[in-house]
């Protein structure tokens, strides 16, 4: 009798053994290949995919995270933060670069917090019986702000109130005062309160144009823009033509929804479910990639980071805020039969985001899926810049149905300045073909080609030449196990728009 239990038990636990084992095959090594899409530029604000979304924001040449170089008509020379921060403003550069631009934080169309290079913002401060212009805060406070004032006549002609109710002045190259009071001026080189600017970069992203409009009139520009930029006839068109899937960069804010923090505002997670509808009824399987993570992991507009800086992943709690994001995307979509795949982060920087810490956030993340579903993919993207594409092979091997997501560009570096078509072609053909096979493991994560475009820097290329870039793209990333997903559906730049290359026969499926 004991024997034959003791069988029974051996049978049972084998039986679950086997079942734990077929289920984790089923997952992980599944045929069935995306051929995706990303609907980037919609849930997530880019303005280079759709400039005409900022038209309407007054003095849209300063946003949030805009760059701006003063050279003040007097010394002939550029404001800057000595040391990069945490000490006086003095006007002696001869040229400007890092030290020497102010990264704007708009308050409203005119008045703004200019921060530093070492992150602090500029403000003011009593020395010697004198308000002095310094850099030694690192938090905003009401003495902060600052009003430009633009020449009528000369918008690249600037004079700067503080708080005060003076000016800014460069009395000398070393001593640059908040105590100028003529209101009227002529403008002219010979007046000390008076700038040339030059803008030096700047940010077009979900924060720059929710806080650009501001929250009386952005809550109808964004819901106007997303009801519009994608509609059910596009997830019809994509069923037509062939692919399977579409991926979705969302912000972290949707899980705020519908009283998001400012400057955002809410209406996203409502097109989102609206995507997961139109997904179902036409057969696509849907990725959430979460495009932005609080705080920005690479300081890029498609991450809604207001100045460019990074502070993702500084603190755990914003690690928990990001997980808690994640465990509320899985938890209203979990029982969608649309739902494939979550991408945890998309392209965290290296090395402003460590290893350690993606590693940490992965790990939790990855739980908090499982908690809803055991079949959803869980997706972590890889780390922009110089890593090594394993480095996410120790955690992914121990865990179900991860798949590792690289992003593949012939551009955004020097290496391709000078190529010619086939060289291009070539590339794909030898080197994307051989950087595929580096992260393919027969036993290692599925991989994902989760963005891409048929877009080069070679000027004047044929339709051909496109064609033949396009083909070779499609046939060295249908490799990955997982499958690619074309960067992006819409485009105002033809070439990055999936449907214009489709419907101009310039790529086919």
């Amino acid at each position: 009798m004991a024997l034959n239990w003791a069988i029974k038990i051996i049978l049972s636990l084998l039986f679950c053994m086997v079942s734990v084992s077929q289920g984790r095959q089923t997952i992980s090594n599944s045929t069935f290949k995306l051929r995706a899409v990303n609907l980037g530029g919609w849930l997530v604000t880019e303005g280079w995919i759709k400039p005409s979304l900022f038209d309407g924001i007054p003095n849209k040449d300063l946003l949030d995270g805009t760059g701006l170089q003063f050279k003040s008509v007097t010394t002939k020379k550029y404001l800057c933060a000595e040391s990069g921060g945490g000490t006086i403003i003095v006007a002696n550069r001869t040229s400007a670069s890092g030290w020497e631009t102010f990264k704007l934080w708009r308050i409203n169309e005119n008045t703004f917090h200019f921060r530093v290079f070492n992150q602090q913002f500029v403000g003011l401060s009593m020395k010697e019986n004198q308000i002095k212009v310094v850099a030694i805060s690192n938090i905003t406070t009401i003495s902060d702000k600052f009003h430009i004032v633009r020449n009528s006549n000369d918008s690249n002609r600037v004079r700067i109130k503080a708080s005060n109710g003076f000016y800014l002045q460069a009395k000398t190259e070393e001593l640059v005062t908040a105590d100028y009071a003529e209101e009227n001026t002529t403008w002219g080189d010979d007046d000390p309160s008076v700038f040339l600017i030059r803008i030096s970069g700047k940010l077009e992203g979900e924060f720059q144009v929710t806080n650009g409009y501001g929250p009386i009139r952005a809550p109808q520009v964004m819901r106007d823009h997303w009801k519009t930029f994608i509609v059910e006839k596009d997830f019809e068109f994509l069923s037509e033509k062939g692919l399977n899937a579409v991926r979705i960069p969302v912000g972290w804010w949707i899980a705020n929804d519908p009283r998001p923090p400012r400057p955002y505002v809410g209406g996203s997670l409502t097109m989102l479910d609206k995507a997961f509808s139109w997904a179902q009824k036409y057969g696509l399987k849907v990725i959430i990639d979460l495009h932005a993570g609080p705080g920005s992991q690479n300081g890029f507009e498609h991450s809604s980071s207001r100045d460019g800086s990074i502070e993702w992943g500084k603190t755990d709690a914003n690690i928990h805020q990001t997980v808690d994001v994640i465990d509320f995307l899985t938890a209203r979509y979990a029982k969608s039969p649309s739902l494939h795949a979550v991408e945890l982060l998309n392209e965290p920087l290296s090395p402003s985001v460590k290893l350690e810490t993606l590693t940490k956030y992965y790990e939790e993340a990855y739980k908090a899926i499982r908690r809803h579903s055991s079949t959803v993919y869980v997706i972590f993207s890889n780390r922009l810049g110089n890593i090594d594409a394993r480095e996410l092979f120790p955690l992914a091997n121990g865990l179900n149905g991860i798949v590792i997501d690289v992003h593949y560009y012939n551009l955004f570096s020097s290496t391709f300045d000078n190529m010619t078509p086939q060289q291009n072609i070539d590339y794909i053909y030898t080197n994307r073909t051989s950087d595929l096979s580096y992260v393919t493991t027969s036993n290692g994560p599925l991989t994902f080609v989760g963005e891409w475009v048929a877009e080069w820097q070679v000027k004047g290329a044929t339709k051909e030449e496109y064609q033949k870039f396009g083909k070779a793209q499609l046939e060295v990333y249908n490799e990955a196990t997982f499958g690619w997903a074309y960067w992006t559906l819409k485009n105002i730049n033809n070439h990055w728009s999936l449907e214009w290359m489709i419907n101009n026969g310039y790529i086919k499926l």
